[in-house]
């Protein structure tokens, strides 16, 4: 008679768990972002993308910023979803980046992955899963990563940001296709702390001089030379 020990049930049993847990969190990706994806397809019909260009993705902080304004001499597409996690770019990059074969990446995420209570090194790892799938995909295409800012509103979880933005620091410093844009410190107090200045009222997403930092900080990683090898 074929018997299946305690301890071999409870294992299947946790499996069984975890796998349930991850198809449970694909579809909520699937149907939360079901619309903004929907929107982005039918830009993308609408006005299929220039050559040579730019994706900015990422998080609100994507979403928010005024390309237009303060680039406008660049080919660029913004496919930034507020409120997603890089979880969530993973999950929905082949709508966001994949298919417009960009010559670069910009990725703004993580922001609201430390605020959920992930730790800096999971931030770091989905980070590390996103640029692989790109460069696995895109091999000529470059990311610029900008890194996690501090705010006011969450400055709590400013060790997790910063272990999280040292990594990939780290990271980027030995891959040739990933350039860290660093803004922490352009946006800090002489105090050592987030300048409310470059916040709205909500402590956490910024005015126009805050992204004016963060365009000088990344036009660099803009030119022509960044994109190709």
């Amino acid at each position: 008679m074929f018997h299946i020990s305690t301890a071999r049930l409870i294992r299947v049993a946790l499996l069984l768990v975890a796998v349930g847990t991850l198809v449970s969190v694909s579809e909520a990706q699937e149907t939360r972002w079901a619309p903004a994806m929907a929107a982005f397809v039918e830009a993308d019909r609408a006005m299929p993308p220039p050559e040579n260009h730019v994706v900015f993705t990422g998080s609100s902080s994507i979403v928010r910023w005024d390309l237009e304004k303060w680039f406008p001499d660049q080919n660029f597409i913004n496919r930034g979803f507020g409120g997603s996690e890089i979880s969530d770019a993973i999950h929905h990059i082949d709508t966001v980046v994949l298919k417009h074969k960009p010559r670069l990446v910009v990725f703004y995420s993580g922001d609201n992955d430390t605020a959920r209570g992930k730790s800096g090194e999971t931030v770091f790892a989905d980070f590390k899963t996103f640029a692989g799938k790109v460069h696995a995909e895109l091999p000529q295409t470059r990311i610029a990563v900008i890194s996690i800012k501090p705010s006011v509103a969450r400055w709590e979880k400013v060790n997790e940001v910063r272990k999280a933005n040292s990594l990939m620091r780290d990271f980027a410093a030995k891959t040739d296709y990933i350039g860290f844009v660093d803004i922490e410190g352009t946006v800090l107090g002489w105090d050592g702390t987030p300048n409310p200045d470059l916040l709205v009222d909500d402590g956490l997403h910024m005015k126009p001089a805050g992204y004016e930092i963060w365009t000088a900080a990344l036009k660099p990683f803009l030119m022509p030379s960044t994109g190709s090898n």
